[in-house]
């Protein structure tokens, strides 16, 4: 009798081994020790020893799942970048898909909340990168990086399209300008659709002005004179999307917070 041909199960194809799956669950492990050590301790606290102790392991054992100190931090800033990165989403995903504006009110709001619950994450991933060997590859984060701007330059193209955005012409723009802006848009992708280096230099300008009001929240520099950052933020806010011609929309319940959660 001739035996029937062996096949895969749809549902266990591709699917990882299970030493594979054990790898993976040791090294989430390791990630998520190495992050609460550095929102406790900073990032000069974090310790391929100290988290192998904890671990339960050998500094050496733990070779076998990160190459070293920098691997490990560029670990677990891609993780961080993506972590925010679906914060972001989430938010833009909770608007009407054909309401753009509301969407964008709701993405930059999601950025600012996610920053201030996270203010040591947040100082890894986009402060100076101090820590790490000048030579250490820092890809994943930087791909993770992409992955976190991906919904807000989406969003902004859907902006050209449906709105008349006043951005200057090319030839009103400097020279020295125009070159760091065409290598913007061709990094983030944007060149890819034909996006004018005047539209870059706006996008580029309310990012500037959105970002830079988070990180004055963040690092605190000015709660000696403002215990409340959030209306200088809205503020901001208000006016970059006064500029793009786009129709501001006010904080609604749930949105935004004026509250810093430790750690």
């Amino acid at each position: 009798m001739t035996k029937p041909p062996v096949t895969s199960d749809p549902k266990t194809a591709g699917a990882p081994s299970r030493r594979e799956r054990v790898r993976e669950a040791t090294l989430g492990e390791i990630k998520g020790i190495a992050r609460r050590h550095l929102v406790e301790h900073g990032v000069a606290g974090v310790s391929l020893r100290a988290v192998a102790r904890e671990m339960g392991m050998t500094a050496p054992g733990l070779y076998r799942y990160v190459s070293g100190i920098d691997a490990l931090l560029v670990a677990i800033t891609a993780d961080m970048f993506d972590e925010l990165a679906e914060a972001v989403a989430s938010a833009d995903a909770s608007a009407p898909p054909q309401d753009t504006e509301l969407r964008l009110h709701r993405a930059l709001r999601a950025l600012r909340a996610w920053a201030i619950a996270h203010p040591a994450e947040f100082s890894v991933m986009f402060g100076p990168r101090s820590r790490l060997d000048p030579d250490a590859d820092i890809t994943p984060a930087l791909e993770a990086g992409s992955r976190f701007g991906s919904t807000f330059f989406a969003l902004f193209e859907r902006l050209l399209q449906e709105k008349d955005i006043p951005f200057p012409a090319e030839e009103e723009i400097d020279p020295d300008l125009r070159v760091e802006l065409n290598s913007f848009a061709d990094t983030v992708g944007l060149a890819v659709h034909d996006v004018p280096v005047g539209a870059a230099l706006v996008l580029t300008t309310c990012w500037v002005r959105v970002y830079g009001v988070v990180c004055m929240e963040v690092f605190q520099h000015l709660d000696f004179v403002m215990r409340d950052m959030e209306p200088l933020f809205e503020s901001e806010l208000q006016n970059m999307m006064t500029g793009l011609g786009v129709r501001y929309r006010p904080v609604e319940e749930g949105e935004g917070t004026s509250t810093r959660t430790a750690g």
